[in-house]
């Protein structure tokens, strides 16, 4: 059942790798060892397709379970420590439910721990699954470039290729977030293609956006419209729909951009609905974001004042995570439009 859930997962199928999970509990009854392996895939299965608030119960509800049988770092039956994984999951969770800080803080300590274990794989897990995204999520560079040198280095020394090749796509991100845009297009245009050709479908949509957004900065919009489309379009079909806000962010940013005729108003409607997708999830930080790229185009359209009952509610609900890149930036926002 574990194989087949990653085999569908790794292919892109969330919604078939969820059903499986559902029926293997049915079929194995309560509180067995094998129960408890399809909850923790259950939990990761919904948060792939953007239901956060059921991704976080399940796998909150699974790490409160005795450590006993779950925690068998060296169970060559699964290969991975299990509880370093969900925590990586649950750190993700946190970040989009808009607590920057506490996710940032559990993905370090699973790094920590994971390093503790002296196990390959489970350290390999928590860097691609928490540690590197959401440092780049929460805009520490040095953070970002910490893990992913880790990353690059410790899968190399273990052949693991596709958390390898994972690793290449953040090391080109953040040649683009530190300003080399042209080098890291490249080789961000390199190592997607990678993770498709070794048919690894998780995540690949987000490295999509990104790599469509990176066009963009890069004055290749029509590329970075088409890139951004087919992003869509591909989460559309796998139903890893878990950052789909931000993708509809990303697409409003190129209209704006592109600067065609009706350009603004179609931008205006994707940032509406990233942020109806956001809210629908209960994804606060995509919404963050959203609401703040709407008012950026509100303000240059002359409605400050849409602008800012649009953005002042949203920046009013966070409790943390006030040092964070996408906190700065609305914070400036907000002061050019008081």
């Amino acid at each position: 059942m574990w194989g087949l859930w990653i085999y569908h997962s790794n292919n892109g199928e969330f919604a078939t790798a969820l059903d499986l999970a559902q029926k293997s509990i049915a079929e194995e009854g309560v509180d067995t060892i094998h129960s408890l392996a399809g909850e923790r895939i259950i939990g990761l299965s919904l948060h792939y397709l953007g239901e956060q608030s059921s991704s976080r119960r399940q796998i909150e509800s699974v790490l409160r379970r005795p450590v006993d049988p779950l925690h068998q770092p060296h169970d060559l039956s699964f290969a991975i420590d299990h509880r370093i994984t969900l925590r990586a999951f649950l750190a993700r969770i946190l970040w989009l439910q808009g607590f920057p800080d506490q996710a940032m803080r559990m993905a370090k300590e699973n790094v920590e721990e994971a390093l503790a274990l002296n196990h390959a794989l489970s350290l390999a897990n928590a860097l691609v699954q928490a540690a590197c995204p959401i440092a780049f999520f929460t805009g520490d560079l040095v953070a970002a470039e910490h893990f992913v040198c880790m990353l690059l280095g410790h899968s190399t020394k273990h052949a693991l290729g596709p958390w390898h090749a994972w690793g290449r796509c953040f090391e080109a991100r953040l040649l683009i977030k530190r300003g080399d845009i042209g080098t890291g297009l490249q080789r961000l245009s390199t190592a997607v293609s990678g993770l498709r050709d070794i048919g690894h479908a998780v995540y690949y949509v987000a490295f999509m956006g990104e790599l469509a957004e990176a066009l963009g900065w890069a004055g290749q919009t029509a590329r970075g419209l088409v890139t951004i489309d087919e992003a869509l379009a591909r989460s559309e079909r796998s139903k890893e729909r878990w950052c789909v806000a931000e993708l509809l962010r990303i697409k409003a940013e190129l209209l704006v951009l592109q600067g065609a005729s009706g350009a603004e108003r179609a931008a205006e409607e994707h940032f509406r609905q990233s942020l109806d997708w956001a809210r629908r999830q209960g994804a606060l930080s995509w919404e963050f974001r959203s609401a703040t790229s709407l008012a950026r185009l509100l303000r240059d359209q002359g409605r400050s004042a849409d602008a800012l009952a649009l953005l002042q509610p949203v920046y009013d609900r966070f409790t943390e995570g006030f040092a964070t890149a996408d906190w700065q930036q609305a914070k400036r926002l907000l002061e050019q439009l008081t």
